[in-house]
Parts: structure tokens; sequence; C-alpha cells
């Protein structure tokens, strides 16, 4: 039988690349060879390449999805992205290979721009979960400390609105650091979300819809040992603990496995996907995101939530190939 040729698409452009590129590394790893011919393609820009072993480098050709090397021309069949941010998690990406007629492993082009887009998914996901409440604001709007802080107390979270990985997110305490907070978002992105601080145990939930099967891993729970769960407590070892299943009761999973399944049909999610929420003392689960292409790496959450669940990793992507490539 002829393996299935694999493009594993990497990189990508956002302040993630590094973090996609473990994560890819990890893929490729896991990955069944016997089964699959897999060639690992980085993207950076429009730079988008293979490494041989001996060190060579090999041009993609972006006119049909092909690669030449050494004469020998190669025509892949499907794609597996791993790229966090842009091109991968923001629709471009799968755009092409729509145009291409390549099936591919993520959300749709449709579902991907939702998705990494905040506000959009807050407002599509309005009636079906429990949502902080935010304010929008544009680069060059007029920002008034006075008027944020009083209409969403504090202390408050400042995001940009398309981003991920924690980039640019920052807790505010006081008023006097809120300006600070701003431009540090606005310097990733024209758009910025401020919202109100949801105060609770931070659980990550991840879910895959594959072959008519809904597959709810063992929820997380996220213990950060810095003010928040940002880009150093989610990829520097030992700061955060990262516990599953999480500790909470029977009730709030049936909500929270409810809500993760609610928001994957909603934003007409496909491939592995995590919801993460902020579950109040009370037991109510607020949303924070939708990460429509979840880091892979050593230490993400994902891969120990299917190992807790008795699946390999190249199990789980058993799965979301043999679905994907069926649709």
């Amino acid at each position: 039988m002829e393996r299935l040729k694999i493009a594993l698409l990497a990189g990508g452009d956002s302040p993630e690349r590094e973090i996609a590129l473990q994560s890819a590394a990890q893929i490729e790893q896991a990955l069944d060879h016997e089964k699959y011919d897999i060639t690992l393609i980085d993207l950076h820009h429009r730079d988008w390449h293979y490494t041989a072993p001996d060190g060579r480098t090999w041009q993609v050709d972006k006119n049909d999805f092909s690669l030449t090397v050494d004469g020998v021309r190669k025509a892949f069949d499907y794609a597996l992205i791993i790229i966090h941010g842009t091109p991968g998690e923001d629709g471009k990406l799968q755009g092409y290979l729509d145009m291409m007629g390549i099936p591919y492993s993520s959300c749709s082009m449709t579902s991907s721009v939702v998705t990494f887009d905040k506000i959009t998914t807050k407002r599509v996901l309005a009636g079906h979960v429990n949502l902080a409440r935010e304010l929008f604001i544009r680069k060059g709007e007029h920002c008034d400390s006075g008027h944020i802080v009083e209409t969403l107390g504090l202390p408050l979270f400042v995001k940009p609105n398309a981003n991920g990985s924690s980039f640019g997110v920052t807790k505010v305490h006081t008023r006097e650091e809120l300006p600070a907070a701003l431009d540090a978002a606005f310097a990733q992105g024209d758009e910025i979300l401020v919202e109100e601080c949801i105060t609770g145990q931070e659980i990550g939930c991840g879910v895959l819809i594959a072959g008519g099967k809904e597959y709810i891993f063992p929820e997380t729970e996220i213990v950060p040992k810095n003010d928040f769960f940002d880009y150093e407590a989610k990829y520097t070892a030992g700061r955060s603990d990262e516990i599953t299943p999480a500790r909470i009761t029977p009730e709030v999973r049936a909500e929270l496995n409810r809500m993760t399944l609610d928001a994957y049909r909603t934003c007409r999610c496909s491939g592995v996907v995590r919801v993460d929420f902020i579950v109040t003392p009370n037991g109510k689960p607020y949303f924070i995101e939708l990460n429509s292409i979840p880091g892979m790496s050593p230490g993400s959450i994902v891969p120990k939530q299917a190992r807790a669940m008795g699946m390999s990793l190249g199990e789980l992507y058993d799965l979301v190939i043999a679905d994907t490539c069926r649709k």
C-alpha cells in the first residue's frame, strides 16, 4: 500500500514560531512512518522549505504544492498544519490549501478566521458559553483609563485581539499600570480587548470530533506560579503545575464538557481543539479562548491529556488524518 504523502507544515510568522517547530518535531516523531511519507516544511513568510538530512534546502513550488528534490518531484496528498498564529491559525494557509485541493488537519478557513479573532469568537459564542465583560478598542481610538476601570473594575486583562501564547497580555492591578498594558497589546496588533478579571481555576479542555465520535479529553487544571498563565508559565518547566484530570466536581466537569462541545460545533471546528475556561469558586465556567491548533510540544497540555486517556499522539493524529481525508 502506497504511503500517504504528508506535508507537515511548521514554523510560521508569529511570535509562537519556535513553539510550532517544537510541536511539529514531536508529531513527526509520533507518526507511523510506515503508514505516512512525512516531509517537514518550514514556513517563514515566503520561504517554504524542506531541509534535507545533508543540510541542503529545497523550496516548495507554491503553484501546485509540490517539492522537487534532486530532480524527483513529490506532490503532497495531505497537509498537517502545526503552525500557531499566522498563517496557520488565522485561515490564510487553509485558503491556499483549499485552492490547491489539498485536505488538511485543522479547522476550515472560515472557522479559523472566526476563532483567531477573539472579539468575533465571543460574538459567535454569546448565549452558548459564559463570557467575561469586555471593551474592544482599535488603535487610534481614545482610551480613557478612568472609563475602562469604572466599567470593568480591577484587576483586569489587556490582550491583543488576534494573538496566542499570551504575547502582549498584561494583568493590570492599578489604573496607573493601564497605559503601559495598552501599549504592550497594541505592539502586537491594531485591535485589543480589555476584559474583566474572572478569578478561579483555569481549565484547559481538549476535544476532537472524528468519524462521528466525540473525544472529550480529561480536563487539565492549570496552576501558574506567575500572576497568570503567561508565556513563561506556559513554556518554562516548573513555572506552572498542570493537573490532569482537573480537581473539579462531576457537575462542573459535565458543564465544561457541554460548553466545550458547544463551542467546537458552533465555531464549526475540525481536528484537535483546546478550549480554555476559568471556573469561579462557585463552580461557574467562563470561556477564555479557543485554540484551533493547540500546542503539541513536549510541555503542551493536549499531548498530556491524550496520554491520560490512554491514547498516544500518533494514534490521535491517525484519527485526525483519517477524518479530514474523508471529508
